[in-house]
């Protein structure tokens, strides 16, 4: 009885294709490499602007005497909503207070509201006469922190001290320093009652009643702005540096920066929040770009808040 034959396999067959796998994968790699290592050419994006497409106010902030009208431009409270507390007043002094914020009030935009602790405007009262240049001191006032956002100064925090009592009808002097507090200046017109000795017959400038319209009509929004950006492309590999700030009157939330290149998305940042007048520089190394021959890079803030204005979101970079 003859023995069953087994066929074998050809081995030098199945040899040769394992070869040829190799030299496929190694030719893969290769490739891989080359694609993603080779020296190409460095892109250089520079550095761009976003430049002023923040909002801008239609005032000179001068009076109709030639003089500045605010200790710098464009000075507001964050809200037009101030709280405020007096302190320690005479019945007399506290219904001067008082009454200078309802005349605002009434004139204005603008609406005062006592609050127990944590007030944006303090109010303290002096009993003492003071002498100056052969003149009674009535009172004194001003803004006493102030942080720079973009176009604003945004006032965080002012005083009141009243010194003597309004002889007048109306509570010029209260107004005068309450004036002060919102970050008026002294008026060169006699007849103005920013001017610096107080007449009972002085009233508020029209000019003055326009410019805290003006200011305090934009809504209490947050406003991210990208500032300036900077971007290399090097061997498939990006490098960038980004500067955000808010100029807002409100903290801007948590939110990301996209950044697309020829409008394929390549990295989302995440932003913490950031509060009025901060800023960020955000540094990225070595970011993966797969797109080749990239001709545009673009940096949005991708927030889902309102702003006051959205435009400065966005900056585009071209070679």
């Amino acid at each position: 009885m003859e023995e069953p034959q087994y066929l074998q396999e050809e081995e030098p067959k199945s040899w040769w294709k394992t070869i040829i796998s190799f030299i496929l994968v190694l030719l893969v790699i290769a490739m891989l490499v080359v694609y993603f290592f080779y020296p190409f050419d460095t892109i250089d994006f520079g550095i761009k602007s976003a430049g002023n497409t923040n909002f801008s106010l239609m005032n000179n902030s001068v009076d109709a005497n030639g003089a500045n009208e605010q200790f710098y431009e464009n000075m507001r409270f964050p809200s037009p909503s101030i709280s405020y507390k007096i302190d320690d007043c005479p019945l007399q002094k506290k219904n001067d207070m008082e009454g200078a914020f309802e005349i605002l009030a009434n004139l204005t935009l603008l609406e005062f509201y006592p609050i127990d602790s944590n007030e944006e405007i303090s109010v303290t009262c002096d009993d003492t006469n003071r002498v100056e240049g052969g003149l009674f001191i009535a009172g004194e006032g001003g803004p006493t922190n102030i942080t720079r956002a973009g176009e604003f100064n945004v006032i965080f925090h002012g005083m009141v001290l009243l010194i003597k009592e309004s002889k007048c009808e109306r509570p010029n002097v209260a107004i005068h320093e309450l004036l002060h507090a919102l970050g008026f200046e002294h008026s060169l017109n006699p007849n103005n009652i920013m001017y610096n000795i107080s007449k009972c017959d002085q009233l508020i400038g029209g000019d003055t009643i326009d410019l805290i319209n003006e200011l305090y009509t934009l809504p209490s929004y947050p406003d991210l702005a990208l500032e300036n950006v900077s971007a290399t492309i090097n061997r498939k590999f990006l490098d960038t540096n980004i500067s955000i700030r808010n100029n807002g009157f409100k903290e801007a939330g948590a939110t990301n920066i996209m950044i697309y290149a020829d409008d394929k998305l390549v990295k989302e940042v995440e932003l913490s929040p950031m509060g009025i007048g901060h800023g960020s520089i955000i540094m990225l190394e070595n970011v993966l770009v797969i797109s080749l021959n990239v001709k545009e890079l673009k940096f949005v803030i991708n927030s889902d808040f309102d702003e006051l204005d959205k435009k400065n979101n966005e900056i585009i970079l071209s070679v």
